[in-house]
């Protein structure tokens, strides 16, 4: 039997689960969680909400607004955010590590060529894993709708929310978005006229969250390395500083999420020699079909540019361009925490909850369902897979099992 954590688990004299249980709870989600940084919010939130209830629906919320506003893989940073929460310091590296290890070493082995040149995965299994997807973002959706959306004003705004994304798409427009939302919490005192319930900061509040200076040290760590990595590369001269650098500042400056990150790397890696710009987008490509982060391409690129050898390249290559995000969610965390306990940044809360709501349900329509249903089939399966985690209650990995091999029929 699963244990849980639910709010003010802590006051009830129970503990946090250890680093050891939220790398292996991580490592599950890294090798099933397919379809996407939307996708993976919605395994999250099955996991850690709905499953192990180690996390409140408002803290998860909260968590995910504070990614969409920092640059880096969004999905990856949640899942770092998840970690810091419940157990500090060790719990973000543990579930950094967790998810991004299996896609990472499978990135790897694609580097090498193992199995990759003729197709690694059939077409059929892989429109399964994403029609799961939509499944999964689903009900995340209707979930959070349920537990955030409550009230005239809370449907207000996550309703324009949902309709201001349809039209404008991009990662700008979610900030603004996420902002509006924010403003129009505080405007009416948040989702219900009243403030966020005081357990939400009371359940993120039980894990050993770092220091105050330990978040500051962590930002400016993120700045020194921005500012200091291009200069050691150009005072040395070195190939491997070089590449490190160029993905440390990729990291650092993609907005959207992992799919942003392809221009940056065609410069920073294809253009200055690493790289050719042919085997980049195969690696790009292949990475599509993989579980986990798509920033896992680093593990590819360090692989392949073999600075200074193969594997070592591409430990070093995936820490370069996962460090800023990482960086970032210890630095900004902590402070975060204090501020959401402030009642008027409660009540802005409210509003940016019922936003991330709509940008969610926005998401579920583009990219998830245009990408994944192309037609009756592929929508019985959806329905299928949602009623299996839904009515059944079958754990997601086991649904995207079945997916898959419902998908390889369909195409059969």
């Amino acid at each position: 039997m699963e244990r849980t954590y639910s709010a003010g688990a802590v006051g009830e004299g129970r503990s946090s689960p250890s680093a050891v249980r939220i790398f292996l709870v991580f490592l599950r989600l890294g090798c099933t969680s397919f379809g996407g940084p939307v996708a993976h919010i919605g395994y999250f939130r099955d996991a850690f909400v709905r499953r192990l209830r180690w996390l409140d629906e408002a803290s998860f919320a909260d968590l995910v607004a504070l990614c969409q506003f920092l640059p880096g893989p969004a999905s990856s940073q949640v899942g770092m955010g998840i970690g810091l929460e419940l157990a500090g310091l060790r719990g973000a590296i543990a579930a950094f590590l967790g998810f991004t290890l299996p896609s990472a070493v499978l990135m790897g082995l694609f580097a090498y060529g193992v199995g990759a040149a003729h197709g690694p995965i059939d077409a059929g299994i892989l429109s399964g894993l994403a029609i799961v997807a939509v499944a999964v973002v689903a009900e995340a959706v209707r979930g959070m709708a349920r537990s955030l959306v409550t009230g005239r004003a809370g449907m207000t705004i996550a309703l324009a929310a949902l309709i201001a994304a349809l039209l404008w798409p991009g990662s700008l427009a979610q900030v603004a978005i996420l902002l509006a939302g924010g403003l129009a919490g505080y405007a009416v005192g948040g989702v219900d006229g009243a403030d966020l319930p005081a357990a939400a900061p009371a359940a993120a509040a039980k894990g050993p969250m770092p220091p105050a200076w330990l978040g500051g040290a962590a930002l400016g760590l993120f700045a020194v390395l921005l500012v200091g990595l291009p200069l050691l590369a150009g005072a040395t001269g070195a190939p491997v500083l070089h590449l490190l650098e160029g993905l440390y500042r990729a990291g650092a400056l993609v907005f959207g999420g992992g799919h942003v990150v392809l221009p940056l790397l065609k410069e920073s890696v294809a253009a200055a020699g690493f790289v050719p710009e042919t085997a980049l987008v195969a690696g790009y490509g292949a990475a599509q079909a993989m579980p986990g982060p798509l920033f896992s391409l680093a593990a590819y690129i360090g692989v392949a540019a073999a600075l200074p050898t193969p594997w070592l390249g591409g430990v070093l290559a995936t820490l370069a361009l996962f460090a800023p995000a990482f960086l970032l969610v210890v630095g900004v965390l902590p402070f975060w925490r204090a501020l959401r306990r402030v009642a008027p940044i409660r009540q802005a809360l409210g509003g940016v909850n019922a936003a991330v709501v709509g940008l969610l349900a926005a998401a579920l329509y583009d990219p998830v369902f245009t990408t994944a249903i192309h037609g009756a089939r592929d929508l019985a399966l959806a329905v299928a897979c949602y009623g299996l985690l839904v009515v059944a209650r079958l754990p997601a990995w086991l649904v995207v099992l079945l997916a898959a091999g419902g998908g390889w029929i369909i195409a059969g």
